[in-house]
């Protein structure tokens, strides 16, 4: 028997939001106030989300229940499945010792702390977010950050900061390609507006997050490095997400090279007086010797090419394709939630579906596996010390782990009971002011969710009609709740699990809580004040489009045939592949020889 959602049990829709609110403010003070672990925060809060949908809200108690099941299972496939494959990488190269040659590689650019974050944090960490998205980026920058010696706080805080600039174009621009789709709207006209406001912010994040490692005075000694960092990344941003060939997908990864080349380059020839290290660090005597050969540098970024070229590959569309068609040849990924899948009738009169899709060979996570076991033969690990390093980081993932399953499952019973409708409705009453609250409601979804794109799927439609029926453009709202996302990312206990769980802080997610929280509600505050610029004064910034038809053949339900492999899928999957092989033998060929790991690592020889 269906359950008919009603977004306003208490009659008043400032009531209800209120209520509906109150798992929110607890996870707020238990992770800002109480400075509790994260999985206790998220265990309590999930818990406070049902009681409330059960006994406000009059959901069925089986449908609450299996709505937060969904929600775990989500949390743990595709979401927990790309943080622990990541860390297989990371780790493997720190037990190898080839770590060690990153560190030389990048002490010898600049052994300043500032920069180093500028590179790693903002410019890689963009890339990896461009490719593959959904927590990779802070997973692997965060590591690679607290490997190089920076404070563990420092580290995971800087990369969840400098993760706001390319959010929004994130694992090849779904989150724009979502909010395109679920509000009605053209998914370039979105990423152009999108494209002509994130920049803004882009352009600052550099110093930004310098100033908030090193306070006012270090950060200013670097400003030059950071207007280069940002303005070759916010630059390359701006006319890529205008540009129909690239947008919506090309953006972050355009912005990213840009930034990295630009950067580098301009490191070669200008440097701080003074570099600066933490507090607790040793003086730092300056740029350290390059102690090893361009092969051997080559051999050990080799499987962070890899992981680069895989994740892109698993972006194409084609290739997703064929990964799919591949899965179903052996069974049926998509799994419907039996009990729950179209039980609950939403607010629109639709029932709202509930299948859980196991597409285990065109996850990102699955393309962070094979990039593992290629980089396995690329350090010349043997299996035992593979398997190893795969166990001890399940070990140390065991909590962050739960952290996630817990705060997904809060997340999905917030969208199948009505509470988070209620919130969004609660803002739909803001009236002229609504461009600016547009922008804190994406902040609170991804805080919620972890996800700009569940943000999109979750608020889109809600921001469209809104803004329809205050004569607003819908393309500003929508904006508004995906450049408000991103702001939301560093607070959400998603993302500060997997911080936690890559800088060995686990326990300690309320430092990092509070440590970016100001910062959060800084960033989507400007983004809330641009949108009301767009609206009120600029409102010849925001692109003209048509919006698109749905063809009444498109929702025809095709024939049931036999599977057939997209073959375009599996000749762009060919050439990744290749293109790995020939990297992977490269990596062996000019990086041979390389001296022994220094004592403490498990004595890898590269021959």
């Amino acid at each position: 028997m269906t359950w008919q959602m009603n977004y306003d049990p208490l009659g008043n829709i400032g009531w209800s939001a209120l209520v509906a609110a109150i798992p929110i403010f607890f996870l707020f003070w238990a992770l800002a106030i109480k400075r509790m672990k994260g999985q206790f925060a998220a265990m309590g809060g999930t818990g406070l989300a049902l009681v409330i949908a059960v006994t406000i809200y009059g959901m069925p108690i089986d449908l609450a229940a299996l709505a937060t099941l969904y929600g775990g299972a989500f949390g743990l496939f595709p979401v927990c499945w790309i943080v622990i494959t990541a860390l297989f990488i990371y780790n493997m190269s720190v037990k190898t010792g080839q770590f060690e040659v990153i560190k030389n590689s990048l002490a010898s650019i600049t052994d300043d702390r500032r920069l180093q974050a500028l590179l790693i944090a903002f410019s890689f960490g963009a890339f990896i977010e461009g490719a593959a998205g959904f927590g990779t980026p802070v997973a692997i920058t965060a590591a690679m950050l607290a490997g190089l010696g920076f404070n563990p706080l420092y580290a995971a805080s800087i990369c969840l900061l400098a993760n706001t600039a390319p959010v929004a174009w994130g694992a090849i621009g779904i989150p724009i390609v979502v909010g395109g789709q679920v509000a009605g709207i053209p998914d370039f006209a979105l990423s152009q507006m999108v494209g002509r406001t994130l920049p803004i912010v882009s352009i600052f994040i550099p110093l930004y997050l310098v100033v908030v490692m090193t306070g006012w005075k270090k950060g200013i000694e670097v400003w030059p490095a950071c207007l280069v960092s940002g303005a070759s990344f916010a630059i390359a941003q701006f006319f890529s997400a205008n540009s129909p060939i690239t947008a919506p997908m090309l953006p972050d990864i355009i912005a990213s090279l840009s930034s990295i080349v630009c950067t580098v380059l301009f490191l070669k020839v200008w440097h701080p007086k003074e570099s600066w290290r933490f507090p607790d660090e040793p003086v730092s005597l300056g740029k350290e010797a390059l102690k090893y050969s361009g092969g051997q540098i080559f051999r050990a970024w080799a499987p962070f090419i890899i992981l680069s070229l895989f994740v892109c590959a698993w972006g194409i569309k084609p290739v997703n394709q064929a990964l799919n068609q591949m899965t179903k040849l052996v069974f049926d990924y998509a799994i419907p939630i039996s009990g729950l899948d179209k039980m609950v009738i939403d607010q629109a009169g639709k029932a709202k579906p509930a299948v859980f899709n196991f597409n285990i060979l065109s996850a990102a996570g699955t393309a962070i596996l094979f990039a593992w076991l290629f980089s396995i033969m690329v350090m010349g690990a043997s299996l035992k010390t593979a398997v190893g390093v795969a166990g001890n980081t399940l070990k140390t993932l065991k909590w962050p782990i739960v952290t996630i399953a817990t705060i997904l499952g809060f997340a999905y019973i917030m969208n199948f009971s009505g509470m988070a409708i209620t919130l969004g409705y609660a803002f739909a009453t803001t009236g002229w002011a609504f461009p600016f609250f547009a922008s804190l409601l994406g902040w609170l979804g991804v805080f919620m969710t972890g996800s700009d794109t569940s943000t999109n799927a979750l608020f889109g439609k809600l921001q469209a009609v809104t803004a329809e029926q205050l004569g607003i453009d819908p393309v500003i709202t929508m904006s508004a709740n995906t450049s408000g996302g991103v702001c939301g990312k560093m607070i959400s206990p998603q993302s500060i699990a997997v911080a936690t769980g890559a800088t060995g802080l686990v326990g300690r997610e309320s430092e990092i809580f509070r440590f970016t929280f100001k910062h959060s509600v800084f960033l989507v505050v400007v983004i809330g004040i641009l949108h009301m610029l767009w609206t009120y004064v600029f409102p010849g910034i925001v692109p003209t489009y048509v919006k698109p038809v749905a063809a009444a053949a498109a929702a025809l339900a095709t024939k049931a045939g036999p599977i057939v492999i997209n073959p375009e899928g599996l000749m762009w999957l060919g050439i990744f592949v290749g293109i790995v092989a020939l990297v992977t033998i490269l990596s062996r060929v000019l990086g041979a020889n390389l001296a022994a790991p220094t004592a403490g690592h498990d004595g890898v020889h590269f021959h």
